[in-house]
């Protein structure tokens, strides 16, 4: 109870406790970003890779780097929980903070394990950076989520996609120079594999 009422002090009215990256996340043994170890360009899309990780050493960490090539959908998949048959739920997350550059607009799809497939998905906006690492916090409040007339509306609600999230998928159909340093989700931790 004097813990609780100590925290409270210290974070304020209306501060969202849990909002906020950890500066304590232990990387796994094998390449990962906050503890994402599956970066992948998904064979959608003339990318740069074409397929595989986009994980690659960089000061003393990881970069997940991926290039957009021609003017059509690209497809960069991360899997929440390190493997494409797991799934997290993201119902008590208040969002997640990215720290990325992007050279153009572009947008990220949350995909639930039961609707997977298809473009038809719940998206928001990722702003070009102008090829600045810049930090970001995107929130999983319903009103911060949309649809894409051109990708179609989904037939579930995004509540239910947060119980049941497999994975972040990047979407965008333009030339994109984009590279990714880090992805921390508010109350999520991805088990290392």
């Amino acid at each position: 109870m004097i813990a609780s009422m100590l925290l409270a002090s210290l974070i304020g009215p209306g501060a969202v406790a849990n909002a906020a990256p950890s500066r304590h996340v232990c990387e796994c043994a094998t390449p990962s970003i906050d503890r994402l170890q599956q970066w992948l360009a998904s064979g959608e899309g003339t990318t740069v890779p074409a397929t595989g990780s986009l994980l690659v050493r960089e000061r003393g960490g990881y970069a997940a780097k991926v290039a957009f090539l021609k003017a059509e959908w690209h497809v960069v998949v991360v899997w929440l929980g390190n493997k494409f048959e797991a799934q997290a739920d993201l119902s008590k997350s208040a969002g997640f903070w990215m720290t990325y550059s992007a050279t153009d607009d572009l947008y990220v799809q949350l995909r639930p394990a039961s609707h997977w497939s298809g473009g038809d998905k719940w998206l928001t906006k990722v702003p070009s950076t102008g090829g600045k690492m810049v930090k970001k916090f995107f929130s999983f409040a319903p009103d911060a989520w949309t649809t894409l007339p051109e990708l179609g509306k989904p037939d579930y609600s995004f509540a239910s996609a947060l119980t049941e999230a497999r994975g972040l998928v990047f979407v965008g159909k333009t030339p994109n120079k984009l590279d990714f340093r880090g992805l921390a989700i508010d109350r999520y931790q991805p088990p290392c594999l």
